[in-house]
């Protein structure tokens, strides 16, 4: 009898609740979930742009004052400000790493979908997938040295432990790479609907790719000039034409980050509060009467309540600013900031001491906003690095004044895009650089000042990745670096970041074995390999 009750009940069970594969599909889709089938992978793209842009935060803590653009006496920015690796910070390090991989991993994940849906349709996405995957890794490779490249991304496939490529490797993958991705790219063909650098203009994706192109070449001119100089004469030709294919992305001021209250860290209020601009940068400027100094530039107003105000306009008289050195701190001991030969602070207590007052910040109406501009890559970046290039004697079209002319142009043209209260007027612009040709008597001479320039142009924009990566490569402008207590360098800028600390947990072999080509092993102060 038991027998039987228990076919009766298996019997029951099955018919009463039993489901077909395509009922148990329905049951286990997530109704609040788009299928991959229906998603449109262009969305993707404007997801990676504005992440892959968005990296202030870190380089805040580390490139904008290791490269003495900005400065600041608060510890939270000892790390870049004074290369000292406190506690936990050495996290944000590998930051770059870790974000760096999901922006890249997003647009794979876009390509993958664009040719599963229709990869004639989708031909132009993909290829600016290939140009957006090189734009990312190049700034990983820069930081870190060896990385992951020819199996990043690739978990779909298997892959969750892939090999660090030797970054000459990449190098010459990410050169190909941009190559044929440049080629593929067909205005005929339908257009990104959802793109942020460009809205979908292939011509303009075109010199993109080129602009890139010339930028990853220029970065072997120290370790293999031989093999980057085929690379920008054929790139030179295809750049960037003026300062309206500028690649910016303008944040969403609605998208707002809850806790910093802003959708670009840059922008971070109490950050914002904590750094200056440098000595080193306001002195540049200074002795070059520079309309910029006019425009980025301004001395809260008195006070220590007034000074931590954002919503108070300083004072932006060209006469008035000052840098704050870098490698001071506010401890009271012997670096702190009162302590300091030039130091033009208050004394006192309470609401009329303010330590930092009387420093120039960057200035509130053109950078603490929110909607404002990520700086991907520019004109004036373009130029300069043309003029360096024909200063070798490499074989591209024009001079290289020429092209230092337009990379300064360029420069203070990208102000108005920052801000229009920002702008500097044409004949301004146009005196300025009849009154600042470049310096020919000397290559040497002509180096410094191309990369001094493009230091100043990138710190202006807040890029200031791309103003350490640049001045590893070129040496300028000459900084000189702090010797602040307990520094981990022993009193040089660094050279590199450390890799991403689960990368050691996670992909131990493959982490130890690069680490292993790393001239003194993973540390501020090693070289990659293009920095040797």
């Amino acid at each position: 009898m038991k027998k039987y009750a228990s076919l009766l009940l298996s019997f029951l069970i099955v018919t009463q609740f039993g489901c077909s594969k395509a009922q148990l599909d329905k049951i286990n889709t997530d109704p609040t979930k788009l299928p991959g089938e229906l998603y449109n992978p262009d969305a993707l793209l404007s997801t990676a742009q504005f992440k892959s842009s968005n990296k202030g935060y870190y380089q805040l803590l580390y490139q904008s004052t290791m490269m003495q653009l900005l400065a600041s006496t608060y510890v939270y920015y000892n790390n870049g400000d004074k290369y000292v690796n406190a506690g936990s910070f050495t996290d944000y390090q590998g930051r770059i790493f870790e974000e760096g991989y999901a922006d890249a991993s997003t647009i794979r994940e876009m390509q993958r979908l664009a040719k599963e849906k229709d990869p004639v349709a989708y031909s132009n996405l993909i290829n600016i997938g290939d140009i957006m995957f090189v734009l990312i890794l190049q700034r990983i490779t820069d930081t870190y040295g060896d990385v992951p490249y020819s199996q990043a991304s690739k978990a779909r496939e298997g892959i969750k432990y892939p090999v660090y490529d030797r970054q000459e490797d990449v190098y010459k993958a990410m050169l190909a790479d941009l190559d044929k991705a440049i080629n593929g790219l067909d205005p005929a063909k339908p257009k990104p609907t959802a793109d942020l650098f460009y809205q979908g203009d292939i011509s303009k994706w075109k010199k993109f790719g080129y602009s890139l192109m010339l930028r990853v070449a220029m970065r072997l001119t120290k370790v293999a000039p031989d093999l980057a100089r085929p690379w920008v004469e054929k790139a030179a030709a295809g750049t960037f034409s003026d300062s309206h294919d500028n690649a910016i992305v303008i944040t969403d001021e609605s998208n707002l980050d809850g806790q910093n209250g802003t959708s670009l860290a840059l922008r971070t209020v109490s950050d914002y509060r904590e750094v200056r601009w440098s000595k080193t940068l306001i002195e540049e400027l200074r002795k070059n009467n520079d309309p910029r100094l006019g425009v980025i530039a301004e001395v809260p107003q008195n006070g220590l309540a007034n000074n931590i105000n954002e919503n108070l306009a300083g004072n932006t008289d060209v006469a008035a600013q000052i840098g704050l050195p870098n490698g001071y701190d506010l401890s009271g001991g012997a670096f702190d900031i009162s302590k300091y030969a030039g130091y033009p602070g208050g004394t006192g207590t309470g609401a009329d001491f303010a330590p930092l007052g009387k420093y120039s910040r960057p200035r509130t109406a053109v950078y603490l906003k929110l909607g404002g501009p990520n700086f991907v890559m520019t004109y004036a970046e373009v130029e300069l690095l043309k003029a360096e290039a024909k200063v070798r004697g490499w074989n591209i079209s024009g001079t290289a004044a020429g092209h230092y002319a337009n990379g300064l142009r360029g420069s203070l043209e990208a102000m108005a895009q920052l801000d229009q209260v920002a702008a500097i007027p044409d004949g301004v612009i146009s005196a300025y650089v009849a009154k600042h040709p470049l310096d020919e008597s000397s290559q040497e001479k002509s180096f410094e000042m191309i990369n001094t320039q493009y230091w100043v142009s990138t710190g202006t924009c807040f890029n200031f990745i791309e103003s350490w990566l640049n001045w590893k490569r070129s040496g300028y402008p000459v900084l000189l670096p702090v010797n602040y207590p307990g520094n981990v360098t022993n009193a040089t800028i660094p050279r590199r970041l450390i890799y991403l600390s689960t990368e050691i947990l996670n992909n131990t072999d493959n982490y130890q074995e690069a680490v292993s080509r790393l001239p003194g092993g993973d540390l501020l102060t090693s070289r990659v390999w293009w920095d040797r």
